[in-house]
């Protein structure tokens, strides 16, 4: 098992939990898939027509410069002031933004033409860097990386809280966004009720069964539009509980015999108790995130599994009264430490950019520890960089410094970490399997046999 619980990782992952939560985001592929958020914007700037031009003959950097990146819940701010200030230290670059909740389908068809923008940020739906990797659309980075530096001359690759994910030892992106999944709850709707917070998988089980009881909901609910937010803030860190970072590496790469072992199945079992139970929404196959969002709000139920975007995304929704609680989702055996499973969201070049020496210098531009701290400050989630004091922020809410004090508990929590993103052509297959088992249709026998029938062919391919 593996934690970043070492040395002055230690501190910045309190700092991290600390002072993410203020406002949190997504989502997802992480993050959030349809959030509202900027639309697709095109730079203004003046610029030649042969601005594409990957730089002049001097070799300083110049041309046009096309940077994708998803708007969910983190919003778009930060992006505006940091190409922003790129643009007054490259004013012979031409930036052009395509950006917005849905600019991963809306530019699907550049990347399969091979005329990609230069700088991509993977996140939201339709997106994922695993996928990226194995079509052959992102730029090896590996030895260009080791070169760059942070504004105080440490490595960028020193700098990272997580690493970068390697496919065959080779990275093709690097980490920009720090996050985790987990379980939500009003903290105020359940002192004012009684109920417990489940502290692991039976104490889950029972927390739902009072709730059930006394106000006649289901307690637990999910999107089913998008059934990987179960599969990454549910049964991942469960994976890792089950099997440590091993089984967590062996069901994201789809090794043979994962989806059939026993530990596996035995977590499986468990989804399909709480479907028996009928503590699932029945309704939870027809929502979209922002929609079972809305119905946690409103206490239609009790529980959803979301990453630290949830705050942020739904601000202008949450009622007054309404107290956030995290918990690392419960779904390890009684008397083993909750588990997380850190949720990073990357930068990357195309293979295809048309102007690769100005994607690297944004790439690294945007690396600093002032922009890590301007992140915090405009989305209240943390960049994936060592070292940013954040501690001067009096905008603490009381489930961030709850948080804070259960996560630096290493008796409370441990920390399990994947090698990288599932595949999509993995990903989507066992998901449908999933929805499937949480509606009742397939039994948890049925489904590992489904994921380990998807994960050879995946292996097949």
């Amino acid at each position: 098992m593996k934690k970043l619980f070492n040395g002055p990782v230690w501190f910045l992952w309190a700092v991290f939990f600390t002072l993410v939560l203020i406002v949190g985001c997504a989502p997802g592929a992480g993050g959030g898939d349809e959030e509202a958020g900027g639309q697709e914007e095109e730079s203004t700037d003046e610029g030649s027509s042969d601005s594409a031009e990957s730089g002049s003959d001097d070799g300083e950097i110049s041309g046009e410069l096309e940077i994708q990146y998803f708007v969910g819940g983190y919003g778009d701010s930060w992006w505006k002031e940091v190409i922003g200030d790129f643009k007054e230290q490259y004013p012979d670059v031409t930036v052009t933004e395509h950006a917005g909740p849905n600019i991963n389908e809306e530019m699907r068809s550049r990347w399969v033409s091979d005329d990609p923008p230069d700088v991509v940020y993977i996140d939201g739906a339709g997106s994922s860097e695993t996928q990226m990797v194995e079509d052959g659309q992102l730029m090896n980075l590996t030895e260009w990386a080791e070169g760059v530096e942070l504004e105080d001359g440490t490595p960028l690759m020193d700098s990272f809280i997580v690493d970068p994910g390697k496919f065959d030892g080779d990275i093709y992106s690097l980490p920009l966004v720090f996050d985790t999944w987990g379980t939500w709850y009003d903290e105020a709707w359940f002192e004012e009720n009684g109920w417990e917070v489940p502290t692991d998988f039976d104490s889950f089980m029972s927390s739902m069964g009072a709730i059930q009881e006394q106000t006649d909901i289901a307690p637990f609910v999910t999107t089913g539009q998008y059934p990987y937010y179960f599969l990454r803030g549910v049964l991942y860190p469960a994976f890792g509980a089950a099997g440590g970072d091993e089984l967590l590496a062996d069901v994201i790469t789809g090794a043979e015999g994962a989806w059939t072992s026993e530990p596996v199945l035995e977590v499986m079992k468990k989804v399909e108790q709480m479907q028996q139970e009928g503590f699932i929404d029945s309704g939870f196959g027809a929502l979209n995130h922002t929609q079972s969002q809305m119905n946690f709000l409103l206490h239609d139920n009790a529980f959803i599994p979301v990453g630290f975007w949830l705050p942020n995304e739904m601000a202008n929704d949450t009622p007054e009264d309404f107290d956030y609680g995290f918990i690392p989702s419960p779904m390890q055996d009684a008397g083993e430490p909750y588990a997380i499973v850190p949720d990073l969201r990357p930068l990357a070049i195309a293979e295809q950019a048309e102007n690769p020496e100005a994607a690297k210098a944004f790439v690294e531009f945007v690396f600093s520890k002032e922009y890590a701290t301007l992140f915090s400050e405009h989305t209240g989630a943390i960049m994936n960089i060592e070292g940013v004091d954040l501690t001067g922020n009096e905008e603490v809410p009381d489930y961030l410094a709850e948080a804070n004090e259960m996560i630096n508990d290493p008796e409370q929590v441990q920390i399990y970490q994947k090698p990288h993103p599932m595949s999509s052509d993995l990903e989507t297959p066992i998901s449908n399997s999933l929805v499937s088992l949480m509606l009742g249709n397939i039994s948890a026998e049925e489904f590992v046999e489904e994921a380990e029938a998807a994960a050879e062919e995946y292996r097949n391919q």
